[in-house]
């Protein structure tokens, strides 16, 4: 049975566009199959992942997040 597909619109700006063009060349993709890829592995990922990814981090968080990170990295 075929997988429940769901279809999202993104916004960027033209660098940004130009650089997602560049990646999917030089990878031999579409661009829709990466930012797919991009955001299954972004809804994957636990909360202090996202957090850093989405770059909303305080002066107080920072610090604290950075160390967590450090050391979950380096169990891998």
């Amino acid at each position: 049975m075929p997988l429940k597909r769901s279809i999202m619109r993104i916004q960027l700006d033209t660098g940004a566009k130009n650089r997602i063009e560049e990646i999917c060349a030089r990878r031999g993709m579409t661009q829709i199959s990466m930012m797919s890829r991009d955001v299954h592995w972004f809804s994957q990922q636990d909360e202090e992942i996202q957090t850093a990814v989405l770059a909303s981090l305080t002066e107080e968080s920072n610090p604290a997040l950075t160390k967590s990170l450090l050391k979950k990295f380096s169990s891998y």
